[in-house]
């Protein structure tokens, strides 16, 4: 009788300039874990809301949301090109976190993974979903998450450039450039792995002083003193815990991908190519195992001071994305904007195909990859009714190829406490979550 073996999937096939996760085979059904099958998590932002013309309107095939009809839905111009990815895609409208539809409409981008309340003129934020998850799972691969936007860096309070926020609630720096994030994930680096090391033990060392200084600083201070500490001594932690990872995995040889495999030299002067690099490098992270959690901001709300404001000018369309927003319910404004909302759904189409044709486990990694993409306007400067798809995750548990048009009070939190839950994560809630949206398992 032949004797049975089974292979893990961390086995790496080497084969035209990538090194790569195997496929799954009959050899590996044995060695079946969590670990083998990842469940993942890409969360995708833009900002300025979408166009939304009336029904009746000589430009309602240009709204946003599909036009439902009895027990079935019709993507318009808009999400047209998700059509053939219907059977894993679910629209959501009515949604909207509580807390931003109190705010101004150029503040929600900071909340739209975090829910938090911003009280008076106190800004203070709280953990990002991403960041939340990668707290329990984030030592599972080399990278805890993968944070990019089109801007780069913070930004400034209620206009950040990120979406990912850490447990003190402190904005995370996004990468823009697809040659550093090429060289992040992939890279040797300039220095060899002994200096790297070395390097590491030296921070570990100063942050070990750090810490011990402080402790015996604490019992000598005030109380707003004592939590002003807290809240520095936790920043000093999240740098341990980084430099903890990144000693753990120094012996680890990176995956070897072609620079070939992503445009790198794109940048925002080209926007179509630019996003479509970020998503390239979204899927070779996740197809690596590099990171289980990726946010991209798209663009950011703080309007003519961004990069991403130029982006519709790549269509031949008037102005820019924050003034093709406001001028969305003049003339044919509505279809301009429409017109640029239907260019970012096709960038997310062609990362969302790249997943499903690529096979992982019994289906696809788009089986085993959650998307949630969306802004927190539906219209300029109107913070409720956002704009929402999620995609994927069949062999999570969720369910699609529906339109989903839910109670207006019901909070977006909803959503990531049902991605939490199918995705294993333990919590109690998050922010003003109200319980799971069942509709969205199955």
């Amino acid at each position: 009788m032949q004797k049975s073996w089974h292979l893990n999937r961390r086995t790496f096939l080497q084969g035209s300039g990538v090194a790569l996760a195997l496929p799954w085979l009959d050899c590996m059904s044995q060695a079946h874990d969590a670990a083998d099958v990842p469940a993942r998590l890409a969360s995708v932002y833009f900002p300025f809301g979408v166009s939304l013309p009336a029904d009746k309107s000589e430009y309602a095939d240009w709204n946003w949301f599909p036009k439902q009809e009895n027990d079935t839905f019709h993507f318009r111009n808009s999400l047209q090109s998700l059509e053939p990815l219907r059977e894993h895609v679910t629209v959501l409208g009515g949604l909207s976190h509580p807390a931003g539809r109190k705010m101004g409409g150029h503040d929600t981008g900071d909340i739209f993974l975090t829910g938090a309340t911003f009280r008076g003129t106190t800004y203070r934020n709280s953990i990002s979903l991403d960041q939340y998850i990668a707290s329990q799972i984030g030592e599972q691969t080399r990278f805890g998450s993968l944070v990019l936007s089109s801007d780069g860096g913070v930004g400034e309070p209620t206009r950040s450039t990120t979406l990912s926020f850490t447990a003190q609630g402190r904005p995370i720096p996004a990468i823009s450039s697809p040659r550093q994030i090429f060289e992040r994930l992939f890279g040797d680096g300039d220095a060899s792995s002994k200096t790297q090391r070395r390097l590491l033990e030296n921070t570990g060392s100063m942050l070990d002083q750090v810490l011990e200084n402080s402790r015996s600083m604490k019992t000598r201070l005030g109380k707003q003193d004592q939590r002003k500490l807290d809240e520095y001594l936790s920043s000093v932690r999240d740098i341990e815990q980084r430099v903890n990872r990144s000693q753990a995995w120094l012996d680890v040889p990176k995956p070897e991908v072609a620079e070939s495999a992503a445009d790198l030299n794109a940048d925002q002067s080209s926007p179509v190519e630019y996003m479509q690099a970020m998503y390239d490098l979204i899927f070779l992270a996740f197809q690596t195992d590099s990171t289980r959690l990726a946010t991209y901001m798209l663009g950011q709300v703080a309007g003519a001071t961004t990069i991403a404001n130029t982006f519709p000018a790549c269509l031949g369309l008037p102005g820019n994305w924050h003034g093709l927003a406001h001028g969305a319910g003049k003339n044919d404004g509505a279809k301009n904007l429409g017109r640029f909302d239907q260019l970012l759904a096709e960038q997310l189409t062609r990362f969302m195909t790249r997943l499903n044709d690529t096979p992982e486990a019994d289906g696809t990694m788009l089986d085993n990859t959650l998307i949630f993409y969306g802004s927190s306007n539906s219209k300029t400067h109107n913070n409720n009714n956002y704009p929402l798809v999620l995609a994927g995750g069949r062999n999570l548990g969720f369910k699609h190829n529906q339109f989903l048009q839910l109670d207006a009070k019901t909070p977006l939190a909803n959503v990531f406490v049902t991605i939490l839950e199918q995705m294993n994560i333990a919590h109690d809630g998050f922010a003003d979550s109200a319980g799971e949206l069942s509709a969205l398992i199955t």
